[in-house]
């Protein structure tokens, strides 16, 4: 299997905490009655994930990961709780889906001989010019 065909990590929904909260900011009457803003909480420990991908997965440095190692995500862009709760659902698999890989080992190389020979000539070469600059001597 190709690096770029890796299916998505399945998240059950039995893992998952939604809560209905209502929206905060503008929106006139709506807003003020009806809890269409979703709270989305991903209990990480307690996952069905593979230990390594946890790891990676609380190593992120976000915000929205709490010390008890809850990802909290909230939803309110849309004006319908299902579409709010797709959008977190969608925002949930993308971060679980970016540590899905583990991030790949560098391995550090040495220079060639030829890019040590034209950093050398360019030096040499740049010396040159900055020699030339100098007081003419009659």
């Amino acid at each position: 299997m190709a690096t770029g065909t890796r299916l998505p990590t399945v998240i059950p929904e039995s893992e998952v905490e939604i809560t209905a909260v209502r929206s905060q900011g503008a929106g006139g009457q709506n807003v003020n009655k009806v809890s269409s803003a979703i709270h989305l909480r991903f209990d990480i420990l307690n996952a069905s994930l593979a230990p390594d991908h946890k790891q990676r997965l609380l190593a992120l440095p976000d915000q929205r990961i709490t010390r008890d190692g809850v990802l909290v995500i909230k939803a309110q862009t849309q004006r319908s709780q299902d579409m709010n709760r797709a959008e977190a659902f969608g925002r949930l698999q993308e971060v679980v889906d970016s540590v899905a890989e583990p991030p790949r080992i560098r391995r550090p190389t040495k220079p060639t001989k030829a890019s040590k020979r034209r950093r050398l000539d360019s030096k040499n070469l740049r010396s040159q010019v900055k020699l030339l600059r100098g007081k003419i001597s009659e």
